[in-house]
């Protein structure tokens, strides 16, 4: 909601845990911790009160420049001595970390079925910050320059196509590419909401848990090269000194109080808790209206899944953790539960996302509303916001067991801080208790399939390397571990 997002993804990877509760990062999205990481605004290196790029959510909108345009082209380029055959105008596309075998749409599952109208209308969405923008990893990635003639396509395709016009637009501009990391057959899924809480805009004897906006004094410190990160380091000054920001044992015991910095009072401490791990949050008001609130900065401490705390000291049983378990313990002794919450000293400021309409979803790290059962939050150092992807998994949507197909073609607008790797996915399930319990149960495996611009051809890449081999005296993961799980990242419960 990511938003740069802290994606609210509630993971519990560590220790070969994956929960998901509900960024970027955002996808999150920290993303959700479950976190995710919401709409996040560029971070600049050591300067107060610059805004983080993400949503657990930054919008580029300079014109893209001929440096930038070279660059892409560069990386386009095959290397010295590869072979030059490959389709008529195609430039070759490589992905190191990647696995990718170019398919065709008739051996994926369930495409012929999809809503493919839907799928466009994301899209779509997509378009105008690939149009009027520029990548905001440098230098530029060539799907990104490959994007744009298509994005300009899409905008001259009637408001609302039908099914079969749909279809034949990705069919026509896409080439479908199954992809995966080169060490597992398949991709790994979680899932993200955006919770809605009970609060209001004063402190009363009900409402007791701020939730705070961005402090004046905030630094952080973002990457020089690559893609903005929610996950750099955050200061203050005392003095001429700078030393690391408050962590949230601090600032749950005053460190901010007095400064006018609370956007809303929580009714619930844990909801406020978990509000972070998502990056967003609705935030009901007593008088019925709803205030939309998105991440908008951390303060650079570590964060700590508090579900594996809870698996590693025998409190809950691995198979059993689950953002409702979490919160069963927190409820049935608050004491212990505060003390638990408190060891994530990782946390997160929120800004008012006037932005967004009654029925919109959160804002994603494309700066854009997230799309429910469309967007996906995925490792934005690897993907460019935009890309279509075709997930085929079977998951526990209608209950607790993974039985429900899911073929769905997904669209790349939000990012999470857990979300690594060229197969990872978090997906957003809309807003409210029943997305969030739906959510919370996602940590599956799912095959993908990256619908690759015409424009670049894979077909002619070289091989990617090969996993170091294990030693024989290694132990072997257990049997139920997911293969393509990605390693803890700061964004588990």
């Amino acid at each position: 909601m990511r938003a740069y997002h802290l994606t609210l993804a509630c993971l519990l990877l560590a220790a070969g845990l994956v929960l998901t509760l509900g960024v970027n990062l955002p996808s999150g999205t920290f993303d959700g911790a479950m976190a995710k990481p919401v709409a996040r605004k560029h971070e600049k290196p050591l300067r107060p009160s610059a805004n983080v790029g993400r949503g657990k959510k930054g919008h580029a909108a300079a014109k893209s420049t001929a440096k930038s345009r070279s660059a892409a082209k560069a990386a386009a380029k095959p290397a010295h001595g590869a072979p030059a055959r490959r389709a008529a105008g195609a430039h070759l596309f490589r992905m190191p970390q990647a696995a990718l075998e170019p398919t065709e749409y008739a051996a994926l599952d369930g495409w012929a079925e999809d809503d493919h109208v839907a799928a466009f209308l994301t899209f779509r969405k997509s378009c105008a910050p690939i149009l009027h923008g520029r990548d905001p990893v440098r230098p530029g990635r060539p799907v990104f320059g490959a994007l744009r003639p298509i994005c300009a396509h899409a905008r001259k395709l009637p408001a609302n196509p039908d099914e079969a016009a749909a279809r034949h637009f990705f069919e026509t501009e896409f080439r479908p590419v199954l992809i995966s990391a080169v060490d597992a057959q398949q991709g790994f899924l979680t899932g993200y909401y955006e919770p809605e809480v009970e609060g209001s805009r004063e402190r009363t004897d009900d409402y007791q848990s701020p939730l705070y906006r961005r402090p004046p004094d905030l630094i952080i410190r973002a990457p020089k090269k690559g893609a903005p990160s929610n996950k750099g380091q955050a200061f203050r000054r005392d003095g001429k000194k700078l030393v690391p920001f408050y962590d949230r044992g601090a600032i749950e015991d005053g460190a901010l109080a007095g400064r006018s910095l609370e956007l809303a009072w929580i009714k619930d401490p844990v909801d406020a808790f978990f509000a972070h791990i998502q990056g967003s949050v609705r935030v009901r008001l007593p008088d019925g209206d709803v205030l939309r609130l998105n991440y908008d900065g951390h303060n650079g401490q570590t964060y700590t899944p508090i579900g594996r705390i809870l698996v590693d000291q025998g409190t809950v049983p691995r198979e059993k953790i689950s953002m409702d378990t979490i919160r069963a313990y927190i409820s049935n002794d608050p004491e212990a539960g505060r003390a638990l919450m408190r060891q994530n000293k990782s946390y997160v400021f929120f800004r008012v996302a006037k932005e967004l309409k009654k029925d919109d979803g959160a804002v994603g790290g494309q700066g854009l509303p997230l799309t429910a059962g469309r967007s996906i939050a995925v490792d934005r150092a690897l993907h460019v916001y935009g890309t279509p992807f075709y997930i085929d998994a079977k998951l526990p949507i209608e209950g607790d067991t993974p039985t429900t197909p899911f073929r769905k073609l997904m669209i790349a607008q939000d990012t999470g801080s857990a979300i690594i790797g060229p197969a990872r996915a978090d997906i957003f399930f809309g807003a409210g208790k029943e997305a969030g319990s739906i959510a919370g149960r996602i940590q599956h495996p799912g095959r993908f399939a990256m619908l690759l611009p015409k424009a670049l051809d894979p077909s002619r890449a070289p091989p990617p390397p090969l996993p170091p081999m294990r030693p024989a005296d290694a132990p072997k993961p257990p049997a139920s571990e997911p293969q393509a799980a990605p390693t803890a990242s700061g964004t588990t419960p």
